[in-house]
């Protein structure tokens, strides 16, 4: 008899690049909520569906490939299905590669989560010439295994179903036994016996005997739990002996003992269901993957794909936010009360979101999520993962610092795609100083305008070097180093329209409720600023900075203009001057200086949000202030080398 329920909480538990997000979007479609883990810099994604008379809670974990202690979202993954206990666990396993996904699935087995196994992109599969018993595998499993192919939907309903049922408890299960050989299994049974008489605290939270394998495989955080328990020393020191005793009679480290053990243990399984009943047919998306890898053919073809994900969002974005913003003011401005910065401000603030939206985030998603969704992302990051690595990133972060020069906050949005919080911060920062298509405004209206393309192609240049620089020094001084990209290349496939429309929208409404409403007070604030007389007296803290470089006073206002939106910046020049005829005001050796000080000092307030939800306020102070510092180096430099040859 099962007992009656209201909610049911469901775990997704999967390697990466197996369809599991595909799953959960075809599942909750919209109804979904993204956020961080408490504590965490790491993306918490859940979802909520009516099944039946039941509400579903979804909850999709970090995509990882064990459940060792080795990264953050393995911690995140472990501890959820062990503390909080998920009412069942979905596994979802990629049937073209069952050997690699089933590691996970043995340490779900020991960990005692109650299982269901969807056995996902069984149609890859099929192409390869694999056959997969699927009744012998939930037979020699203990728990459902459903055939299925996510992106079309196909057993994406059963597979829920049968998630359902096994945590309403109306399928029984009997999941198999993970046994080790003889010398580890007798080893295992003394720590699990001892745990248990000793530790029984520690022994309600997690399974006995998964705490011993944990104990056996010198899990860092469980011997830390360990060892603050009453008594735990001395199990501490029984792992210790038994552990020297099997690698004494292995002649290898305990590690690979177990996990030997286990392949050993899955190379059975996969005998008894998978059969190769014909030579896979060399296809067409494995031609396009030689040519998308190759040392030659591979750059080439990223430059192509890359230049046109820079021109669509770049100049589409342009164009548009050009366009929206001069219907947008002459539908509003004419309500405006006369004088009422403080009401200008409000409205500025509300254009100002939906000509970052529409032209610039919408774009970005629907083709960050179709490169990702087609498996040409990894290829670009293989690509590019040994020049990233100089500054001690990967090959992905290039994507977000591309997509810098569009807009900022897109980008920083886009450094979640990171693998630890020292790479999202050194990847965030970068993008910050990156000219974005505001920034690119001011070059162009002053430089580009009053001096030459090539002036202002040199600060591109400029500023290249800068970001790769300070990337560089931030990557040797932040403690930690890059992480090791072992790439795995999903095979190729067309995207469905459904699951980017999904994916964009649910990331576009999570940018609007954090980003808009701060957005619109924060250009009201300024008004009010304005209309109190108090701008100028704010403006006096880049007095310091601007004596430095040697600009004029009149460029203060338009910089702190330029926090709020950057292309304010030189709408608010020509305001305070009085004139649009910069020739009259500027030098030619202050134009430049000052364009290479608004690329790098204070990022807009949008980014600023931007980066204040993916890292908190310390972080993101810390990236301000690093802005700041190096505008006026940088900027200090320049002068005083255009002054050094008569500029």
């Amino acid at each position: 008899m099962y007992k009656p329920k209201t909610t049911i909480r469901i775990a997704l538990a999967a390697n990466a690049n197996t369809g599991k997000s595909t799953f959960f979007n075809q599942v909750t479609g919209a109804s979904q909520h993204v956020g961080n883990w408490p504590g965490k810099t790491v993306e918490k994604v859940e979802g909520f569906v009516k099944f039946g008379m039941y509400n579903v809670h979804i909850l999709d974990l970090p995509g990882t490939y064990s459940l060792s202690a080795y990264s953050e979202e393995e911690m995140i993954a472990r501890e959820y299905i062990a503390v909080h206990k998920p009412d069942v666990v979905l596994n979802i396993i990629d049937a073209s590669a069952i050997e690699r996904n089933l590691y996970l699935t043995v340490q779900l087995l020991e960990l005692e989560a109650p299982l269901v196994v969807a056995l996902n992109m069984i149609d890859v599969a099929a192409k390869k010439g694999f056959k997969i018993d699927v009744k012998r595998f939930s037979e020699i499993l203990g728990v459902p295994v459903i055939p299925m192919v996510a992106i079309s939907g196909r057993g994406v309903g059963e597979a829920l179903s049968k998630a359902v049922e096994v945590a309403l408890g109306k399928i029984k299960t009997s999941p198999m036994k993970v046994v080790y050989g003889l010398e580890v299994e007798k080893a295992l049974s003394k720590l699990t016996e001892e745990l248990r008489e000793k530790l029984p605290n520690i022994c309600k939270l997690y399974p006995a005997r998964w705490l011993a394998i944990k104990l056996l495989e010198e899990d860092e955080d469980i011997l830390r739990k360990v060892s603050n328990e009453p008594g735990g020393s001395e199990i501490i020191k029984l792992s210790k002996k038994v552990i020297e005793e099997l690698e004494t009679m292995h002649g290898e480290p305990i590690q690979v003992i177990i996990a030997s053990e286990r392949y050993a243990i899955i190379n059975h399984i996969v005998k008894e269901v998978l059969t190769v009943e014909k030579e896979p047919l060399v296809t067409f998306g494995e031609r396009l993957d030689l040519l998308t890898t190759h040392m030659i053919w591979g750059y080439l073809i990223l430059i192509a794909v890359m230049s046109s994900v820079f021109a669509s969002v770049f100049m589409v974005g342009a164009f548009l936010s050009g366009l929206i913003e001069h219907y947008l003011s002459i539908l509003i401005t004419p309500l405006i009360p006369e004088g009422s910065n403080f009401i200008r401000g409000f409205v500025d603030g509300l254009i100002a979101g939906v000509i970052l939206v529409i032209p610039y985030v919408i774009p970005f998603y629907l083709i960050l999520f179709f490169l990702e969704n087609s498996g040409y992302l990894p290829r670009a990051a293989f690509l590019l993962d040994a020049l990233m690595h100089r500054i001690g990133l990967h090959g992905k972060a290039f994507i977000p610092l591309l997509l810098g020069y569009g807009c900022n906050v897109p980008a920083c949005l886009g450094c979640r795609i990171m693998e630890t919080s020292r790479e999202k911060l050194i990847l965030g920062l970068m993008i910050t100083m990156i000219p974005c298509a505001a920034r690119t405004i001011i070059i162009l209206s002053l430089v580009g305008k009053y001096l030459s393309v090539y002036v202002a192609l040199a600060i591109y240049a400029l500023n290249l070097i800068v970001v790769f620089t300070v990337g560089r020094i931030a990557g040797k001084s932040l403690p930690g180093g890059p992480v090791g990209l072992i790439m795995e290349m999903p095979p190729y496939r067309m995207p469905s329209l459904k699951i980017i429309a999904v994916e964009t929208y649910v990331r576009v409404r999570e940018l609007i409720v954090i980003a808009f409403p701060l957005l619109i007070f924060g250009s009201g604030f300024v008004g009010l600023l304005n209309d109190l007389n108090l701008l100028k007296e704010l403006s006096n803290v880049f007095a310091p900075a601007l004596n430095l470089l040697e600009l004029p006073s009149v460029t203060a206002i338009p910089l702190v203009f330029g926090i709020l939106r950057k292309e304010l910046t030189i709408a608010m020049l020509a305001e305070a001057a009085g004139t649009m005829d910069f020739n009259t005001i500027l030098t030619p050796r202050q134009m430049v200086v000052f364009s290479i000080f608004t690329i790098f000092y204070i990022p807009c307030i949008a980014t600023i949000i931007a980066l204040f939800k993916e890292y908190g306020f310390s972080k993101t102070a810390l990236i301000a202030l690093t802005n700041i510092s190096v505008a006026v180096v940088v900027s200090a430099l320049a002068n005083i080398a255009l002054k050094s040859i008569g500029f």
